[in-house]
């Protein structure tokens, strides 16, 4: 093996297990530091090495702030004891000293800054999507409108323009998984048997029943989760944070915002509390679907107010019928399915996408 003193070249580091474990883990235990500052030649030529070895692999690795600081001040310590040497031992003049010491100190900051980053990994639409075997549908809204996706289970999906979703044909097993990127707001079919997980970026909602926003686009820097009823579960994707995995439980008019970067949340016990959040809430979320004694086409023109669909019905077989039910805590087909039932006389509906028709005879 040859010795340190006749590297000449970069390439002569490479083979170095000792100055890649210096280089990617910090850990010097041959004295590649002090090597270094023996020679300004040196020291560029270290430099350069290191460069190279960053860019083609760096390894992950959580450093702390003040890690970072202790690092960077036993560098500057090292630096000024060999520059005050006596003569005899290494001459250093200070233009070349502070060249070499500006080298090792970007060199260092550098590579600090590199592993920081790299520890903190994000998870996109694509790679969840991927790894699902269960042969997915994929809805893009590529239109204006929110589209209206209804799911094999009964549950209800607004997804806004620009987002997708991705979901089984058919839900198989006791869990329930669908994968957003973009905006949707759900509302699920209550089933304690079978939860339901929403996959969103570096976030998964749990829920049984209930109706909640999910706002999740590949390039924003947060996710955040709006609970308009029931109850909610949002914690970080298993997959970046394997052994202390953060959950938020949220109630009606909660909120819970993700930061990506960071892998931290933050909770909004109150919606209405924050401008940011209460921005992002839509009709549907603003609506009461409580109704006393009112009459159905005006139940009718509630929903398409709240879900921007298109309800097609006999006014004049329902034009006398009236209904007081509540609805609130329901995904749409089973809002549609209790106003059929209530009204009886074989009514029924059909949905064909932000399409309704209503098929009655009238009320009984």
């Amino acid at each position: 093996m040859r010795k340190r003193n006749d590297y000449n070249k970069v390439d002569d580091f490479f083979a170095d297990a000792s100055f890649l474990n210096w280089i990617r883990e910090n850990e010097d235990p041959t004295n590649w530091e002090e090597w270094t500052l023996e020679s300004t030649e040196r020291a560029k030529l270290v430099e350069e090495a290191r460069l190279w070895i960053l860019a083609m692999k760096v390894e992950v690795t959580q450093i702390s702030d003040k890690e970072t600081q202790l690092a960077l001040k036993k560098t500057w310590e090292k630096i000024n004891k060999t520059a005050n040497q006596k003569p005899g031992k290494v001459i250093w003049h200070s233009a070349w000293f502070r060249s070499a010491a500006a080298i090792l100190v970007i060199a260092l900051t550098t590579l600090i800054f590199l592993l920081k980053n790299t520890g903190t990994e994000t998870i996109s639409y694509q790679n969840l999507v991927d790894k699902n075997t269960d042969g997915l549908i994929e809805q893009t809204n590529n239109s204006e409108k929110p589209q209206l996706i209804t799911l094999s289970d009964a549950s209800s999906v607004l997804l806004l323009p620009k987002s997708k979703l991705s979901y089984p044909k058919i839900f198989k097993g006791n869990e329930r998984k669908v994968y957003l990127s973009g905006e949707g707001f759900f509302e699920i079919s209550k089933d304690p048997e079978n939860p339901f997980y929403v996959y969103a970026n570096e976030t998964v909602t749990k829920v049984y029943g209930t109706s909640f926003r999910v706002i999740a686009y590949a390039n924003q820097p947060k996710v955040e989760v709006l609970v308009k009823t029931g109850k909610v579960k949002v914690s970080s994707n298993s997959q970046i944070n394997n052994t202390n995995t953060e959950e938020v439980v949220l109630l009606p008019n909660q909120a819970a915002r993700f930061l990506r970067k960071e892998l931290s949340f933050e909770k909004i016990p109150d919606i209405t509390q924050d401008k940011q959040l209460l921005a992002n809430t839509n009709t549907i979320e603003q609506i009461s679907f409580e109704f006393r004694d009112i009459p159905v086409y005006q139940i009718f023109k509630t929903i398409e107010e709240a879900y921007l669909v298109n309800i097609i019905f006999p006014n004049d077989k329902l034009k006398n019928c009236y209904l007081t039910t509540s609805l609130n805590d329901q995904p749409l087909p089973e809002k549609l399915k209790i106003i059929c039932e209530s009204l009886g006389n074989n009514t029924s509906y059909e949905m064909n996408g932000n399409n309704i028709k209503i098929i009655s005879n009238g009320c009984n």
